[in-house]
């Protein structure tokens, strides 16, 4: 680029503004000139537009005939487009016209004056319009009396017209440039040599930048020397002169002969790059930089900066060093405690410092550590948890094993001190020997020579001890101490974090085994298998159970609540118990789930208001009763996942069972039940989420998973389907517990049942009671009689005096038991009380509950049923002996 400033520039700008000033002078003649031919033009082509109009065939018939707009408008508009004009309008002999591009203006006079054109001559008008300078050519129409008929107006722009500066612009711009072009080549031949001179600099610029150079070459710190194409030296600073010793006539002399060292000059002569190459120039380390400069192969000098690194080179040392050590301590913290394994996070101790630090690392820790126990005291009897090595042969203590610290051994005393022991040298070590004479010789031969044992303590408590052993590395040294102890402060930190976490672990899950149903029942209705896996994360509230019910029928829960830990394992165990309470209630599962639903919410209210622990956000439960004596499963889910259903066919489904909100979540909205009828053989699989839902699965994957492995086991028992489907679909780390029960069902026999119609008449009662004794002795229970007879009496008496139609008596043989059901259409429930003495009657519900075993009333939709059950391994299981005495018994002398 020219600079104004220069000399260079100082010519080319008069060239540039003489060329600048013919342009525009060229310019504007010729717009002059083009707008005077544009006039005359555009008044040539309307007049000749117009008389050629006028004069056309029909014009004058057509002015003349009834309607000359019909005929004219079509013609004047094609005749102005292919002529190119703005408009052709005709008028009549008054003014009016005729025509107009604009419709709207047809039948309006004009304001224009066409006296002229009346007599013969042709009238023409320069004015301007919106459009700019334009043209009208006014003309008449004569008939063949010498009569004006009609006008023709022609107008055109002289826009529309003009051409020549749009024809010569290009012409002229293009020699403007051409003339700027050849100006600025001849300033550039002209102040050539000047420019490459001065580069474009005044001289009190160059005067100045002179001086500043001089002063900074001076001043810095570093030595700079310029070398020619022949090897001499043309300038060397102050700083370059002290770091090479030159002589105070060096500029000028050849580089070789400056008395440098051989590889330094050669390097000065050479002309090549370089870029921090290490010299030796006398006692000092300089690092030399070289650029060349020149144009000519073979004769180019050079530019060279060189630096004193002498000192630098030790600091450098040491900063690879510190730099070394603070990547071990950065990966220490990314890579040790990523679990709560203290196991695992030994190992990762062990890797961080391998091969980086050491070449073998072992890890030992306390037995009551391991336990998830804080240990009581510094103990020398340690078991090895981790090896790590760049070998996998060495001599030392397997892991597994536990190790006895001898009181001479250096890791004995560091355990006893709790600081770290450098031993720099093992083969002179006599304490470490006397461990295990052989053993730390082979390990000597094994080429392992230096060792440092750090001790690893969180909150002042020795929990074990971590060994740094090299071979290949060079022995440890008294700075390999501070990392040594960084490294086994974090690992212990993060160890003791686990073992706080494994007690925790230990603890719930100790509590969660202990909530969870030890043994299930044995049941003639299903056959029942079950598994429970806590997550890695901790336990959580997934609970499943199996709950015997009256008349055969069972009940089957699995739950889920939200969370982990303590607080989710207590709160599972409350919720358990109170499905068993309801349960005892014999309520549907509508029901059941309605007043849990309640319960949960008084949970959240009263942890929130004694603010003892996190709030339940909600818990799940699927809760259903199996009928073995007709296959019917009534099922309720509150947020919990559906069943799948194992037909005896080996198809597998999931049932379409309504899903209402979570306990605790759903604000007392209505639980929906679906009844299913269930074949003999079928499985009923309950589980919890934590089975089907993997983070970053979908659920249906999951399902369809769990759908595949059931069908793969078509005959499998409960307890062969349990551990198929989690060897199926257990994931390697568990995120969430698992709660899986699976339930095979059974069917009654048809001969383990009677059902009688009960007439509403007293009179019935004999038959009923004879109908029962034939029943009794069919099934060879004869002993069981009596009891069974005074019990029917009574319930059926009570439903024929108190209940309504229709009344039903049902009796169920079941796996030691004898179950008595009395059914009938009201909705009052009977209530035990003690009769006064002076009482007729009250005595009736208290003489069956001493002959029962148990007795309990549920409702279904249309009616109550009262129901008693006694064992089959004695005439009575109740409380007392079902004979005359006994039964005088129940009342005092004096009410006899």
């Amino acid at each position: 680029m020219l600079s104004p400033r220069s000399v260079a520039g100082q010519v080319f700008l008069p060239q540039l503004a003489v060329v600048v000033l013919l342009v525009v002078m060229a310019v504007v003649a010729l717009l002059l000139q083009d707008r005077s031919d544009a006039t005359r033009e555009a008044r040539s082509r309307s007049l000749a537009v117009a008389e050629a109009f006028a004069n056309s065939p029909g014009m004058v018939s057509a002015m003349s005939g009834p309607n000359p707009t019909a005929v004219l408008q079509p013609r004047t508009e094609a005749a102005r487009k292919r002529t190119h004009v703005d408009y052709i309008v005709a008028l009549s002999p008054y003014g009016f016209r005729w025509t107009h591009p604009d419709p709207a203006l047809i039948g309006k006079h004009v304001t224009t004056a066409y006296g002229q054109a009346l007599t013969g001559e042709p009238y023409q008008e320069t004015f301007d319009s919106s459009l700019g300078r334009a043209v009208d050519s006014t003309v008449a129409v004569f008939d063949d009396k010498g009569l004006v008929v009609g006008l023709v107006t022609v107008g055109v722009t002289v826009q529309a017209v003009s051409s020549a500066v749009h024809r010569q612009l290009p012409i002229l711009l293009g020699s403007a440039c051409i003339a700027l072009v050849m100006a600025a080549g001849a300033s550039a031949l002209v102040s050539g040599r000047l420019r490459r001179q001065t580069h474009g600099l005044g001289p009190a610029e160059m005067t100045r930048m002179y001086e500043h150079h001089d002063a900074v070459l001076h001043s810095v710190r570093e030595g700079v020397l310029i070398v020619d194409g022949d090897g001499r030296l043309l300038l060397a600073n102050d700083e370059a002169r002290r770091l090479l010793d030159l002589p105070a006539n060096a500029e000028r002399l050849r580089v070789t002969d400056l008395g440098l060292n051989p590889p330094l000059a050669q390097l000065l002569v050479s002309g090549r790059a370089a870029t921090d190459e290490v010299h030796l120039a006398g006692d000092r380390l300089l690092a030399v930089n070289l650029r060349a400069v020149g144009r000519e192969v073979g004769r180019q000098g050079g530019v060279v900066t060189v630096r004193d690194t002498t000192e630098l080179r030790a600091l450098a040392d040491r900063a690879d060093m510190a730099r070394g050590r603070l990547g071990l301590l950065y990966d220490a913290n990314v890579r040790i405690g990523t679990t709560l394994d203290m196991i695992r996070t030994a190992h990762e101790l062990a890797e961080v410092a391998v091969p980086t630090f050491a070449d073998f690392v072992t890890v030992e820790l306390q037995e009551p550590v391991l336990r998830g126990e804080e240990p009581t005291g510094a103990s020398t009897e340690l078991r090895r948890v981790a090896a790590v090595g760049i070998r996998d042969d060495q001599p030392l203590y397997p892991v597994g094993e536990l190790i006895r610290f001898v009181p001479t051994n250096p890791i004995a005393a560091s355990v006893a001190s709790g600081r770290p022991v450098l031993q720099a040298d093992l083969a002179a070590s006599d304490g470490w020997r006397a461990q295990d004479p052989e053993r730390t010789q082979n390990v000597v031969d094994y080429g392992i020579h230096s060792l440092i044992s750090v001790p690893l303590q969180a909150r002042g408590v020795v929990l074990g001890m971590v060994e740094f052993w090299r071979s290949e590395l060079p022995p440890f040294e008294q700075d390999d101490l501070p990392p040594a102890e960084e490294l086994a402060a974090r690992a212990a930190v993060c160890i003791d974090n686990a073992r706080r976490y494994t007690r925790e672990h230990i603890t719930a899950v100790t509590l969660q085994r202990s909530l969870l149903p030890s043994v299930l029942p044995d049941l003639s209705a299903l056959e029942v298998g079950h598994r429970y896996l806590p997550a890695e994360a901790g336990v959580g509230g997934d609970w499943y159970d199996v709950i015997p019910l009256p008349g055969a029928r069972v009940a089957l829960v699995v739950g889920d609540v939200v969370g982990h830990g303590l607080h989710a394992a207590a709160t599972m165990g409350r919720l358990r118990t109170a499905v068993h309470n309801f349960s005892a209630l014999d309520l549907p599962p509508d029901e059941l789930l309605g007043h849990l639903d309640e319960l949960v919410n008084r949970i959240d209210q009263d942890t929130t208001t004694e603010s003892a622990g996190a709030a339940l956000t909600g818990a799940t439960c699927l809760y259903a009763i199996y009928d073995p004596v007709d296959g019917r499963c009534v099922l309720a889910t509150a947020g919990h996942p559906v069943p799948a259903l194992v037909l005896p066919d080996g198809s597998v489904t999931f049932p379409d069972v309504p899903v209402s909100p979570p306990l605790g979540v759903g604000g007392g909205l209505p639980v929906e039940t679906t009844e299913l009828f269930l074949p003999a053989g079928s499985r009923l699989v309950l589980y919890t989420d934590g089975l089907v839902e993997v983070r970053g699965q979908d659920i249906d994957t999951g399902l369809a998973v769990l759908r595949d492995a059931l069908a793969a086991h078509p005959d499998g028992s409960p307890e062969s389907t349990c551990q198929a489907v989690l060897d199926a679909m257990l994931p390697a780390q568990p995120g969430d517990d698992i709660a899986l029960l699976v339930a095979r069902t059974r069917l009654l026999d048809h001969d383990q049942v009677a059902e009688w119609e009960v007439p509403e008449d007293p009179a019935a009662v004999a038959q009923i009671r004879a109908n029962v004794t034939r029943q009794l002795e069919t099934w060879g229970l004869a002993e069981l009689a009596f009891t069974a007879e005074l019990i029917i009496s009574e319930l059926v008496t009570n439903a024929i005096r108190y209940g309504h139609s229709p009344i039903r008596l049902r009796l169920l043989r079941n796996q030691g038991s004898l179950t008595c059901e009395v059914a009938d259409a009201s909705s009052t429930s009977p209530h035990l009380r003690h009769a006064a003495l002076t009482d007729e009657g009250g005595r009736g519900l208290f003489l069956v509950a001493q002959l029962s075993q148990r007795w309990g009333t549920r409702y279904t939709d249309r009616s109550k049923i009262i129901w008693t059950e006694q064992t089959l391994d004695g005439a009575t299981a109740g409380p007392i002996e079902a004979t005359d005495d006994a039964l005088l018994g129940l009342w005092d002398s004096t009410d006899i």
